[in-house]
């Protein structure tokens, strides 16, 4: 398996970006309330639009900004809501670039007085295009060494959207995981070639099983349904999928967009330029991201050796390795 470390997101990592999210909340409630948009190209029910979704809403609840949205955006019409948002005098507009990037950029250039916000798997462009990633390997990484521990078979699976680097290097960080505790596994992978089909997912699923797979990495949601149904464990990306599935989905490797948001309020009501990477205040060592699990379900001695690992990515002492390059 290759490793592609994207040079200009470890400098990110290696920077120790100090301002942590939370400090951040208390300052942005203090200041007058901005209009943001959210454009999300799939409904806010898929895990990852339901992440900025509720750290939009949350934001909104307690004061700190205006929040309008759309949901269901496709790429076509991407470029368009954009425009729309920034016509009606939304200071910040969230959503995704990945299949806009180019007509993304674009619009920001033609509103300078507008701050982006997307999702990209590209670099930051000039003054009001900040980009994130979505960077919850750490958690995806800890769930592999709870799933290793687990196998009876000996093989994993994990669904995918597509084989881009964010959905890459999670994937990739599981299976590390696992392989860490099973050196022997063998990691099956599928990409369902969209990023909301859920009927699709648990197809993928029923395969992986069929081919030997008795716990699956469920990066995209239809993936529990599939464990769901044959009787086997199943992990969740994003979200806590647990109180859906109590008796499927026993961890989590959770993401929190709120870190981020509140990065890039700040740096607007601040006046600060906004075409940044906002990717590292989603890290586990920022608060950003995390794994939640259902003790008792891995065996002590398991549950032990992830926390000790947990603890040294916390401290800094020990980085999940990033492969941005497909699983082999």
């Amino acid at each position: 398996m290759t490793k592609q470390f994207i040079l200009s997101r470890r400098a990110i990592l290696a920077s120790g970006l100090a301002l942590g999210a939370n400090a951040l909340a208390p300052a942005v409630r203090a200041q007058e309330k901005m209009k943001v948009a959210g454009i999300h190209a799939s409904p806010v029910e898929n895990a990852w639009n339901s992440c900025l979704h509720k750290a939009l809403q949350d934001a909104a609840s307690e004061g700190a900004i205006e929040y309008v949205f759309s949901e269901g955006v496709s790429g076509t019409d991407y470029p368009r809501a954009m425009r729309e948002y920034a016509e009606q005098g939304c200071k910040l507009i969230v959503g995704e670039a990945y299949a806009v990037e180019r007509e993304a950029r674009q619009v920001a250039a033609d509103y300078p007085d507008t701050a982006f916000l997307l999702g990209s798997s590209g670099e930051a462009t000039g003054s009001n295009f900040g980009v994130f990633g979505t960077w919850n390997h750490d958690g995806a990484y800890l769930a592999g060494m709870l799933a290793g521990a687990m196998t009876k078979s000996g093989i994993v699976g994990s669904v995918g959207a597509l084989p881009i680097p964010e959905v890459n290097m999670l994937i990739n960080a599981f299976g590390a995981g696992v392989k860490e505790v099973r050196p022997d596994a063998k990691h099956l992978v599928s990409f369902i070639g969209t990023f909301f089909d859920p009927p699709k997912a648990r197809e993928a699923g029923l395969a992986q099983i069929d081919a030997g797979a008795d716990i699956l990495f469920g990066e995209r949601i239809g993936t529990a349904d599939a464990a769901k149904e044959r009787g086997i464990k199943s992990i969740g990306s994003l979200i806590d999928y647990t109180p859906r599935y109590p008796d499927t989905v026993f961890a989590n490797a959770m993401w929190y967009f709120r870190p981020i948001l509140n990065a890039a309020i700040a740096d607007v009501k601040a006046g600060k330029p906004t075409g940044n990477n906002y990717t590292a205040y989603g890290l586990m060592k920022q608060g950003g991201s995390d794994i939640v699990y259902v003790r008792g379900v891995a065996p002590a001695a398991a549950e032990a050796a992830m926390e000790a690992k947990r603890s040294a990515i916390k401290a800094g002492t020990f980085e999940v390795p990033i492969m941005m390059d497909a699983p082999q």
